[in-house]
């Protein structure tokens, strides 16, 4: 079967996710990712919106967090303050999943302002949301992020939610509990922490798709392993899976 370069990333970012996980899900590409894992190898995966439904089972992507169907088919709905308090910042929850306008090499995520400053930048962008509290206090995070120069950037105009800082030890000194970002999953393939200075590395890379062209997207000297994985292409089943979802989306709009 044929894909193209976001399912292919959705694919790969679903196959993160491990039955029986919990996991703090955003709008987007992460949505579709968490609830494609739910529907094919992580039945058992427990997905919380920040609008505080927990266990959510959608038979289509939701709109947004506030779409009634994720109230309908949760197990609990539950009071902001609550998800945030209870669930999020004691470390409950095992992975979040999170996109970003911009990020750099230590995985810091922008999602604030492009250029300029913060009272006059070039674009103002949606904000933060929940982003800063699930970066900083779930077990893990993965980010989920097309790979291109205007997002890949050397310096983020602005830190919304903090990744490694700029290097090792930064989190520690900000009493940030989670263990930060363990994944940036792109359309050209995934980077991880290097153990040792944090930085994010290519480990592995999509059928068809070479380390240079990763290079060649990246707005920092993309450090390379020296052997990256290459990751399986998509199966017909997750990619049926996938488009069910997506088409349920786009009967809902109608």
């Amino acid at each position: 079967m044929t894909y193209t370069a976001d399912e292919m990333m959705t694919v790969s970012a679903a196959r993160a996710l491990r039955d029986g996980m919990t996991c703090f899900v955003g709008i987007g590409l992460p949505s579709s990712a968490a609830n494609l894992a739910r529907a094919t190898h992580a039945p058992s995966l427990v997905l919380i919106y920040e609008s505080g439904t927990i266990g959510a089972k959608p038979g289509r992507l939701p709109l947004s967090i506030g779409d009634g169907m994720l109230a309908e088919t949760a197990d609990a709905v539950v009071s902001v303050p609550e998800i945030f308090n209870y669930w999020l910042q004691p470390g409950r929850i095992d992975v979040g999943f999170l996109g970003a306008a911009q990020i750099d090499k230590f995985g810091n995520i922008n999602t604030t302002v492009i250029g300029g400053d913060y009272g006059h930048p070039k674009v103002r962008l949606p904000g933060a949301g929940g982003a800063p509290e699930i970066a900083a206090s779930c077990r893990e995070v993965i980010v989920v992020v097309r790979q291109n120069h205007r997002s890949f950037v050397e310096r983020v105009d602005f830190v919304t939610s903090v990744g490694y800082g700029s290097g090792r030890g930064d989190r520690e000194r900000l009493g940030l509990t989670g263990a930060g970002p363990r994944k940036i999953i792109t359309d050209l393939g995934v980077l991880e922490p290097d153990p040792e200075t944090l930085e994010f590395t290519l480990t592995g890379l999509y059928p068809g798709v070479s380390a240079s062209a990763a290079k060649e997207r990246t707005g920092w000297d993309l450090a390379i392993a020296a052997d990256p994985e290459i990751i399986a292409a998509p199966t017909p089943a997750e990619l049926d899976a996938l488009r069910a979802f997506q088409g349920g989306q786009a009967r809902s709009h109608q």
